[in-house]
């Protein structure tokens, strides 16, 4: 491994762990955070407006279809974040029971599945118009529908229990290992597969990672960011709707 690979990894690592102990705080904030959630806004709908009048390559097979890469791209890097974060609320709730943990937990992974659904909706319309079908027997693609039916068994799994520390409990458990079962299903076995149609892997003359010029950065880092915050945006409104629903009902 290079040097600049060993960099871009360790760098990659301390993002990760910064955007999740980020993300807790913005997720369990009450009031305020006018600045960030005025910074998500404005990140997104830049990088929207960027996204469609922008220049980008002129590049066989995707086209103009590359434009999606400001929309379905940064909708996966948000999903993973606000998973990872309801996985580190899974973990403090075995450590430490309590109802909000588990609300921080349900509603994060919620967000998630939500922010996975889009994913593949973006990404399906990307498909049929660079491959000409909806869907194809790719192994990214078919890893990312496993793992998108892996939480939604979690959803399932909760609505199977009356018990409320049972179902909180067992629910935690499932959710930390669904995460560890879609980050392969997501990034290792599609590399390990072989060729694939999807960007990022060999086997794909119509997309690389120097097709990523300095114009489309401009606009791919700002909707990355953008939609991360979002992301916990939605994680803590919802969580917050459950909370006053929880207090009115124990009235």
């Amino acid at each position: 491994m290079t040097t600049a690979a060993i960099i871009g990894s360790v760098s990659g690592i301390v993002m990760t762990v910064g955007g999740v102990w980020g993300g807790q705080r913005l997720v369990e904030q009450r009031g305020g955070g006018v600045l960030w959630k005025g910074l998500a806004v404005l990140l997104i709908v830049g990088a929207t407006v960027a996204g469609f009048l922008s220049p980008v390559p002129a590049l066989p097979i995707v086209n103009e279809s590359i434009r999606n890469l400001f929309f379905h791209v940064p909708m996966w890097f948000a999903m993973i974040m606000v998973l990872l974060v309801s996985v580190w609320y899974s973990i403090r709730y075995l450590r430490e029971p309590s109802a909000q943990l588990d609300v921080l937990a349900h509603e994060s992974a919620k967000t998630g599945i939500v922010l996975g659904l889009l994913g593949l909706a973006t990404g399906s319309l990307w498909a049929r118009y660079t491959w000409g079908a909806w869907w194809t027997p790719d192994p990214r693609l078919n890893g990312a529908a496993v793992a998108m039916l892996i939480y939604g068994a979690y959803l399932v799994l909760r609505g199977s229990f009356q018990d409320e520390q049972q179902r909180a409990r067992v629910s935690a458990i499932y959710n930390i290992f669904a995460f560890a079962a879609a980050i392969p299903l997501l990034f290792v076995l599609p590399r390990l597969s072989g060729p694939s149609l999807h960007p990022g892997q060999t086997g794909n003359p119509g997309f690389n990672q120097y097709d990523l010029d300095n114009t489309m950065r401009k606009v791919f880092y700002p909707a990355v960011i953008g939609w991360i915050l979002f992301a916990f945006w939605v994680a803590q409104v919802s969580s917050r709707y459950v909370f006053l629903k929880l207090k009115h009902d124990d009235k």
